[in-house]
């Protein structure tokens, strides 16, 4: 939401940001600076000034220059520290409003952010550069921007922890030029002056990266700027935290820093600062000469081992080398092949997911415009139809399913079954090819001879099985008078069926006469209470039939012509009542039973 009273300079600005090209921008967002320092420091009209530039964007502008290539920006490096200025001192007291979280959460962070980058970048151009006019311009603008970056931190303290976590943070504490050195030491400096509390907040491993950083610069920097600064940083981290103070003390890392600060020459311009932080770092408790003795040779003997194991080390460094990369290259493709494995399994699940979906609105609309065209005393059939097909289709499925799941439990004993079978032909032919060999390397021992007496042996056996088992041989005239008893016995026996067919219809339907004058007499009202001629219904067997009759046709027009929503609460067995003055029929014409009237 845009405010009222909006400043003009401001609108006209933003306007003229909005219709220019990009190259012209970063020259057009300079022109805030004047409108910035021509308001009064605290006042109103500088806070209101300040929300009209943020709600029109304009801060993110200049996010956006600063982050872009400074070749392609005219006035290059000046342009953008001056940039820098302007968004430091627009950030700085600043009410964002209704958008309070996205200024402190992302604004102000990338804010930090792209000054941390800047720093870098001009860090780069500024080691190599050539000329020393190049030289001292990039130093202005690197100052600049560590200037920008410091008055953003002291008007927003939350940020200070993000900046000293910052890997640009890091890289710009260890750069071995010494202006460059000296700057961000004295950023640093002052960062801690304002809040000294972020420190112990950070990381560990960024804080002993810090810490290493101040000691190299003081014991191996030979300028007398940076090792003062690195004196007073050292002094002021101790005083301010117990942790460091106990740290360079006892850590290993730190040991001999004490012994190396007392070379120093107390005549320096920072000895007072350097006394104060070896009496710091001085233990109260006494240590011994011939415990220093020791602790030297044992440093001499841990030099001599670690080198031993660092030559040894990089000898096998190649093939070292050469095995992570394997591994890594390996773990990589497998890791590449399984996201893509998830990516195939995810689109073939939204896609089965996308066609049942369709099929489902399909299958309702189709039902939809069905039971549209279903006359209405239909539709009860018509959703009966459907359920019957849908339970089919269930059955179908659910069978299939059981049917595979059986096939795959009984498939180790079909494998078992088959190998059997194959072991079992196999042997088979092995046998039947060793009684082949066998056979045909047999020797011939001929035929044997009868002898008479054996002759005489074997044709009185044929003659007794003979005689035992007579030929079964029939005459023609055996055979007519056989055939025509046969054709006599199936004519009487077709014949008593058709009698026994006649006797059993008759039987069924004298029992159907019963059941039906039974359940009649069963319904019929007591003679005291019958009116008309109702008990002439009774006088004759056709009567009771015909009533009953003309009852069940009735009650079957009657359901039929009923509409469909009359029958919703209805089941199968359910009767209806049928109005008596329905029955008025002339019941004497009727022919039942095979009788008529005379």
């Amino acid at each position: 939401m845009k405010p009222t009273g909006t400043d003009p300079r401001i609108l006209s600005l933003a306007a003229e940001v909005a219709k220019s090209p990009e190259q012209n921008v970063p020259v057009i967002l300079l022109k805030l600076k004047e409108i910035i320092n021509n308001t009064p420091l605290g006042s109103s009209e500088l806070k209101k000034i300040k929300q009209d530039i943020y709600c029109y964007d304009l801060i993110q502008y200049c996010l956006l220059v600063l982050s872009q290539d400074c070749s392609r920006i005219q006035g290059g490096w000046t342009t953008i520290s001056q940039l820098t200025q302007i968004l430091s001192h627009c950030c700085v007291g600043l009410e964002p409003g209704e958008d309070a979280e996205e200024f402190y959460n992302e604004l102000l962070p990338s804010a930090a952010e792209n000054f941390l980058v800047l720093g870098r970048r001009l860090q780069t151009c500024f080691i190599n550069a050539a000329k020393g006019e190049e030289k001292d311009e990039l130093l202005h603008s690197f100052q600049i921007v560590t200037d920008s970056l410091f008055w953003l931190l002291g008007g927003h303290v939350q940020l200070i922890q993000n900046v000293l976590q910052s890997d640009h943070f890091l890289h710009l504490l260890q750069t071995d030029n010494v202006q460059i050195g000296s700057t961000v030491m004295t950023m640093l400096q002052n960062i801690l002056q304002i809040n000294s509390g972020d420190l112990l907040r950070i990381e560990g491993k960024t804080l002993h990266s810090i810490l290493d950083e101040v000691v190299f610069k003081l014991l191996s920097t030979p300028s007398p700027d940076i090792r003062s600064t690195a004196t007073k940083l050292l002094l002021l981290m101790t005083e301010s935290h117990q942790e460091i103070l106990i740290l360079l003390r006892l850590s290993a890392c730190y040991k001999g820093l004490r012994s190396l600060l007392n070379k120093y020459e107390p005549g320096t311009e920072f000895s007072q600062e350097l006394g104060q932080l070896i009496a710091l770092l001085t233990p109260k408790v006494y240590q011994e000469v011939e415990e220093q003795k020791l602790h030297q040779a044992a440093c001499l003997i841990q030099a001599y081992w670690k080198g031993f194991q660092t030559r040894k080390r990089l000898k096998k460094l190649p093939s070292a080398v050469i095995t992570l990369q394997r591994s890594f290259r390996s773990k990589r493709t497998k890791i590449l092949l399984k996201l893509n494995k998830q990516k195939e399994e995810e689109h073939c699940r939204l896609q089965l997911q996308l066609q049942r979906q369709r099929a489902m609105r399909l299958s309702r609309e189709l039902r939809l415009s069905m039971l549209e065209i279903v006359h209405p005393g239909q539709v009860e059939k018509y959703n009966r139809e459907i359920e019957e097909k849908s339970a089919l289709i269930i059955q179908k499925h659910w069978r299939g399913y059981r049917e595979r799941k059986n096939f795959r439990q009984q498939r180790p004993s079909l494998t078992e079954y088959k190998a059997a079978v194959i072991l079992q032909r196999a042997t088979l032919k092995f046998l039947e090819k060793c009684r082949k060999k066998k056979k045909l390397f047999a020797p011939w021992q001929g035929l044997q001879d009868l002898t008479d007496a054996r002759r005489v042996e074997l044709k009185q056996q044929v003659d007794d099985y003979l005689r035992r088992h007579p030929s079964s041989q029939m005459s023609d005239v055996t055979s007519r008078e056989l055939h025509s008893q046969a054709q006599e016995q199936l004519q009487h026996y077709l014949m008593g069926r058709a009698l026994e067919e006649r006797a059993q219809q008759h039987r069924e339907a004298l029992m159907a006469q019963i059941s039906t004058n039974i359940e009649q007499l069963m319904k019929a009202p007591s003679l005291k209470e019958a009116e008309g001629k109702e008990p002439e219904l009774f006088l004759s067997r056709s009567r009771p039939v015909a009533a009953k009759a003309k009852q069940a046709h009735l009650t079957t027009l009657k359901h039929i012509q009923a509409p469909w929503w009359k029958k919703l609460g209805e089941e199968a067995g359910d009767e209806i009542d049928v109005p008596k003055d329905e029955f008025s029929v002339e019941l004497g014409t009727l022919f039942i039973g095979g009788t008529k009237p005379p």
